[in-house]
């Protein structure tokens, strides 16, 4: 692009901030369109159940791995510190359940992470078709891909979360290590990086940014709309995390009316509440394009009529030159 078409797209720009203020409440509120409806409900009832069914055999997996390379209770640790992103009164769920699997017997734990890596790998990869084809109803994909794509997509999606899962988990503990191990000042004074709010965010983005690229349609979404849709999408499950955690807390006092399974209760609600803050992102994803496209639209349409003008002006013999009639047409004009 030369740097006179460069000044012209930045001189055709709308720099008044009440019109941005517009365009981004205008796109915002269609993607809250998106995503209200029955049907949107149905798929995050299902990417909840199963996410349900998932995570406790996944503990187990992921105390069995760790039990043949370290000691369980480090596993432990890094769940229990991932778990403090949920309500407090479903946190309890997990602490119980991880102090039982780091205490447990190599063998015993060993033979449960077998059982548990069928049901997880069965439950993990029926809540990413969920998922997905919830994305792809959102985003009204056009050609959405077949049956053998399709699954063959949320196991790669499944595969590289766990990877992804893992590596930061890795990275997060490591730093943590080495600032108390050595007493490196510089890490020791930036708490920011210790924070698992901190990693939380920017796996989340980083993940959801690829899903909405790769995974939400059969064809790549643009990078502009996925990270917006993926920073959106962070934002708002740290959000509901907190939100979940007052209103279970100070508004709704759950355990008088469910007793002992209030905090499976508690669970459920933080999880439908993320999960629709995964689907905000992708409507937010998916209206980011569409507006990105008007934009294109519009401009090559200005460019065509731009170009016609240039020629129009070009070509001899205009009217009003070298003939009487045509002076008088051109005064009327």
């Amino acid at each position: 692009m030369s740097i006179r078409a460069q000044i012209q797209r930045l001189r055709d720009i709308d720099w008044d901030p009440l019109h941005w203020l517009r365009r981004t409440l205008a796109v915002n509120g269609k993607a809250l369109t998106r995503l209200w409806g029955r049907d949107v409900m149905l798929y995050v009832g299902g990417v909840s159940f199963f996410v349900l069914l998932a995570v406790f055999p996944g503990l187990a997996i992921l105390v069995g791995i760790y039990s043949f390379f370290a000691d369980a209770s480090q596993a432990a640790a890094q769940a229990e510190m991932l778990a403090h992103l949920m309500p407090p009164v479903a946190r309890g769920l997990f602490e119980g359940e991880l102090t039982r699997l780091a205490h447990a017997p190599l063998e015993a734990v060993s033979a449960q992470s077998g059982v548990a890596l069928i049901i997880g790998s069965y439950a993990s990869h029926r809540g990413f078709k969920a998922l997905l084809a919830g994305l792809s109803f959102i985003h009204d994909d056009d050609a959405p891909r077949g049956f053998v794509g399709f699954n063959v997509m949320a196991l790669l999606v499944l595969v590289a979360a766990f990877v992804l899962l893992g590596f930061l988990s890795a990275v997060f503990f490591y730093l943590r290590f080495i600032a108390a191990a050595f007493d490196i000042k510089p890490l020791a004074g930036a708490p920011w990086l210790f924070s698992e709010w901190t990693w939380a965010s920017f796996g989340i983005t980083l993940a959801m940014s690829l899903i909405y690229r790769f995974a939400m349609s059969s064809r790549p979404v643009a990078w502009r709309a996925s990270i917006t849709g993926g920073v959106a999408a962070a934002l708002l499950c740290l959000f509901m995390s907190w939100a979940s955690a007052f209103y279970v807390e100070q508004i709704a006092q759950l355990g008088a009316t469910y007793g002992s399974v209030a905090a499976v209760v508690v669970f459920l609600i933080w999880l439908s509440w993320t999960v629709n803050a995964i689907f905000f992102g992708g409507a937010l994803a998916t209206e980011i394009e569409l507006e990105m496209d008007a934009q294109r639209a519009a401009g090559a349409a200005r460019l065509l009529a731009d170009m016609r003008g240039d020629k129009a002006r070009a070509l001899p013999g205009e009217v009003g030159t070298g003939s009487p009639s045509g002076s008088a047409t051109k005064q009327r004009i």
